[in-house]
Order: C-alpha cells, then sequence, then structure tokens
C-alpha cells in the first residue's frame, strides 16, 4: 500500500443533468492506494462537523460518489475517483469521512473519444494513424 497526502477534494453531483462540483474545505486528509486486484484506494478526508448532513445525504441517497482530488500538491492535476462512502465519524467539533472506490482514467478515456472521432469522421488505415498523431 501506498500513501499520499490529499490536498484537495470536489465532490462532484451529476443528478438533474447537472454537472455540479462542490468543493470541501479540508483540514487534513489522505489518500491509499491498496494496490489490490480491485485497483481500489482509500481516501479519508478530515474536515469541519459542519459538513455533517451534506456527507449524510450523499451517504443515504447515492450509491456511488464521484469525487476528484489532489495528490500531494495543489499543483498536481486532480484525480477523479468512483467511489462510495463507506463511513462518516464525528470527531469532537470535526468528523472525518472515509471513500472507498477506484481511479477514473481520464487521460484514456479522452484519448479513446478522440480516436472515436476520427472513426466516426471516417478515417481509418494510415490516414486515420496520422491524423490520430496529430491529435495527441
Amino acid at each position: 500500500m501506498k500513501t499520499f497526502k490529499l490536498k484537495s477534494l470536489k465532490v462532484i453531483d451529476n443528478e438533474d443533468a447537472d454537472m455540479l462540483e462542490q468543493s470541501i474545505p479540508l483540514l487534513d486528509g489522505l489518500i491509499i492506494n491498496r494496490e489490490d486486484e480491485e485497483n481500489s484506494w482509500i481516501i479519508e478526508a478530515y474536515v469541519e462537523q459542519e459538513q455533517y448532513d451534506f456527507f449524510q445525504n450523499l451517504h443515504s441517497h447515492n450509491e456511488q460518489v464521484m469525487i476528484e482530488v489532489k495528490i500531494t500538491k495543489e499543483s498536481n492535476d486532480p484525480a477523479t475517483f468512483i467511489t462510495s462512502i463507506s463511513g462518516i465519524n464525528v470527531i469532537g467539533d470535526h468528523m472525518n469521512v472515509l471513500f472507498i472506490g477506484t481511479i477514473v482514467d481520464q487521460s484514456k478515456e479522452i484519448i479513446e473519444e478522440k480516436l472515436k472521432l476520427l472513426i466516426e469522421q471516417g478515417y481509418q488505415g494510415e490516414e486515420l494513424l496520422h491524423k490520430f498523431k496529430e491529435q495527441i
């Protein structure tokens, strides 16, 4: 297992066909790559207790929660995860929220979308390869 510092957390809600991002102010946090067969990660967000209702609502109404995090440094690119909330624990005036999930490889998805678009535009064979190299 590898453990990293959690630097930022956004909850992405796509209900009602809108993509709403909710930035969560962190007091502290960790993210752990379990390096298991399921490629699962554990994300712990330590936040103010005033966030309790928000997370309790997510926990009770959604099976899956999409989150975007920055790991180690604020300047790093964000990583997107499909998660479920496995626990919410009140700790004095604060609380922690435990997520477990898998990382979404957005770069792979972007490349696949570009390739699909080129194929839909009628490119094939060497012409497809050439155009694809231009795009990436």
